[in-house]
């Protein structure tokens, strides 16, 4: 605890009152206002368009350094560097400047500096990092500033000086006077008291002092009360920019089976019996909820007009008349409100209508999803548009309705699992687990630890494909790809139903899915499950009431759904659990990309190169594919490799170049564009062969592509090219 005697308090009265009109003066009126609002931005009152700060509240940026044990440092830390960056630039010359004299020597109120060694940190601003130094040589300097401040600013003297003029009305006027007043009476009491504690110039430079008064000046404007006529300013500010329409989404706390649409105050104990959803309060509505606590999704949409037509897809509609006193209604529950969604609803009193459209609420494996419509309205009579769920039904004292549950609520469990973002889940009859991973192109006398195989790839950034397997029993083998695809591709299929059945569904983070079933050997359907698909008798069947343009319903679970039904083996959570519980994974190495006939692209003309080559004799063409070879191989530096030059000779892959081929396509695979050309020159479409692996040997050439392509021209031109 750092004491001082109070006779240093009125002794720095007069120096920092003379100081600080200087230090107002050279504030940037946007800045300022930004420290201005950080008590209403914690407060959670009208949010200010455009503020970091207004916007963030109580957010941390971290800009390195350590944290916790330094509030002004952590105070420091919550800023935009690029705010701190401004008031630096903005007040960097004005700290030598300011006129103090009459400081009292503080030397002797401070222990002794470090004077040993110690770390700098590379800090993104230089107040951040001078502050940084303070903390290290002498730990009770920044707490002295922070505590002078804060039994200054109550002096009165000084809160004469902090009283901003009753005649601004102007929301950024005001913020920006209450901001630089403050950030002025820390500025001064940093540039007064840190030079004279015993410090060595070089320590206590502007940056360092403008460091620490701007983390003491976050700290008084959390605690000092906005000015009298800022809840006036910030109305009138609302109301000038509140526009329509207005909408935002995000995530709603729950507490006692309700959350709710309120000006303010807490959401009182509610009588859901009238409609099974939604009850008017003073100032709002509560809305019911299946869970007791937990978050809900929200949606909220404000509009000049009421909606045209009902949506479709909800389970329970309700619409109510409620009065806004005030207006700026915010969804709430227990806790803090996310920012963006404060204060939604108009910032003006009146009548409005409230539609809230509820899904979810019966299924404890899934996430509750509700939509408020508002709009402003004459009052008028309850409107129920919806009443379906079981537990609307309960509250309302009816029968609860007899629905039965869709197929897919057998696989919710995967929303929680490892899979849930990307994966792709294999069923495979007819093989044993052992010739699975073959299919796969995997080695099943190869295993690695699951985990030691995923924390590799992981670490190196790396896409390289990997499989886990389980047998299922019954003539089944389960296939797991965390975040692969394999699975999904024609090559793994063919070879994996040769003996019976496979069946696969692929989903990633970006919502792209693919549903796949292949038999003997033979791939029936594989594609994006959109809609109706137009699928194979075999197929068919099993899209039986699985309606893949509900995407509420969840693609993956659907997915799985068909898989177990074409395969007659579905996959559990306890699978999953087995699978890696086992711990052991086999990397797989992948097929090389299909091959395709050319097609040319309408509207996208041919670059010079290509079009050349339209209407030669497949022959000709033939041979400037395996001549494009034979140059990737040269400028790779490996024209006299065995398994290049063999396959060059027969013009097909040997099985060695083959599988060396696939292996240059993993993270760590050499000469990957040398492999491809070769590759590409055996397409079996003779244009697309030689278009291709002219393409693919380019990339080999690198610098020298040029040159290569000029060799091109050169052999075209020759009378027999080949």
């Amino acid at each position: 605890m750092v004491e001082f005697p109070d006779s240093v308090l009125e002794e720095l009265v007069r120096p920092v009152v003379a100081a600080m009109p200087l230090v107002v003066a050279r504030v940037p009126e946007t800045p300022a206002a930004e420290f201005g609002r950080l008590r209403a931005a914690a407060d959670g009152t009208w949010p200010v368009r455009g503020s970091a700060i207004g916007q963030r509240a109580g957010a941390h940026f971290h800009h390195g350094g350590r944290t916790g044990d330094s509030p002004v440092r952590d105070a420091l830390d919550s800023l935009p560097v690029l705010l701190i960056e401004r008031v630096l630039g903005a007040l960097e010359l004005t700290v030598p400047e300011l006129n103090l004299v009459g400081v009292p020597d503080l030397t002797g109120v401070l222990g002794e500096p470090f004077t040993g060694a110690f770390a700098v940190g590379t800090g993104t601003s230089e107040a951040i990092s001078g502050l940084d130094i303070l903390n290290q040589i002498q730990p009770d300097a920044v707490p002295l500033v922070a505590k002078l401040a804060q039994r200054l600013a109550s002096h009165q003297r000084i809160a004469e000086v902090l009283t901003v003029d009753s005649g601004i009305t102007d929301e950024q006027e005001l913020a920006a006077a209450h901001g630089a007043a403050y950030l002025a009476l820390a500025v001064s009491i940093a540039a007064a008291v840190l030079p004279r504690v015993g410090l060595l110039p070089w320590a206590t430079q502007p940056p360092a002092v403008l460091g620490v008064a701007i983390g003491t000046a976050v700290l008084l404007l959390r605690e000092a009360p906005m000015p009298p006529g800022y809840a006036a300013a910030m109305l009138a500010k609302a109301q000038a920019e509140y526009l329509l329409p207005a909408q935002s989404s995000g995530s709603v706390p729950v507490s006692g089976h309700r959350f709710a649409l309120l000006e303010d105050g807490d959401i009182p104990n509610v009588d859901f019996t009238g409609n099974g959803l939604v009850a008017v309060v003073p100032g709002g509505a509560a809305i019911r909820t299946g869970i007791e606590t937990g978050h809900v999704r929200i949606l909220v949409s404000v509009t000049e007009d009421p909606p045209l037509e009902v949506e479709t897809g909800w389970e329970e509609i309700v619409e109510v008349s409620w009065h806004a006193d005030i207006g700026g209604a915010s969804p709430v529950g227990p806790g803090a409100i996310e920012p963006h969604l404060r204060r939604l609803t108009p910032p003006w009193p009146g009548d409005y209508r409230l539609r809230v459209h509820a899904r979810g609420r019966d299924d404890a494996d899934e996430t509750e999803t509700y939509k408020l419509m508002v709009w402003q309205a004459p009052t008028a009579p309850d409107t129920v548009h919806a009443r379906t769920d079981r537990l609307g039904h309960r509250l309302r004292g009816e029968a609860e309705p007899v629905r039965p549950e869709p197929p897919e609520t057998a696989y919710r469990w995967l929303r929680r699992s490892s899979l849930s973002e990307a994966a792709t889940v294999t069923v495979v009859t007819g093989m044993d687990v052992a010739d699975v991973l073959r299919a796969f192109g995997a080695d099943p006398a190869r295993p690695e630890s699951l985990r030691a195989i995923s924390e590799d790839v992981l670490n190196r950034q790396s896409i390289d494909p990997w499989v886990a397997v389980l047998d299922l029993g019954g003539g089944a083998v389960l296939a797991v790809e965390d975040n692969g695809w394999q699975g999904s591709t024609a090559p793994v299929l063919t070879r994996a139903s040769a003996g019976g059945r496979a069946a696969s569904m692929y989903w990633n983070v970006n919502a792209d899915t693919r549903l796949s079933f292949a038999e003997h050997g033979q791939v029936l359907l594989s594609e994006e499950p959109f809609g109706d698909l137009d699928a194979p008798p075999p197929v068919a069947t099993t899209l039986t009431d699985l309606d893949f343009s509900d995407y509420r319903r969840g693609r993956s679970e659907m997915g799985l759904v068909a898989v177990q039904r074409f395969t007659g083996h579905g996959v559990a959570a306890e699978d999953l659990t087995r699978v890696y519980a086992a711990d052991i994974g086999f990397r797989i190495v992948p097929d090389l990309p299909t091959l395709y006939p050319h097609r040319p692209r309408p509207g996208i003309p041919l670059d010079p190169s290509a079009e050349a080559l339209t209407g030669l004799p497949e022959p000709i063409l033939r041979s400037l594919a395996w001549w494009a070879a034979e140059q990737a191989a040269h400028y790779a530096g490996l024209n006299e490799d065995p398994d290049i030059t063999a396959s060059i000779t027969v013009q097909a892959l040997t099985p060695d170049a083959h599988l060396r081929a696939r292996r240059s396509q993993l993270d760590d695979g050499e000469h990957q564009w040398v492999w491809l050309t070769l590759h590409r020159a055996t397409n079996p479409d003779p244009l697309a062969a030689a278009i291709d692996a002219i393409e693919a040997a380019r990339y080999t050439a690198g610098p020298h592509a040029a040159n290569l392509v000029a060799d091109l021209q050169t052999k075209m031109t020759t009378p027999n090219p080949q």
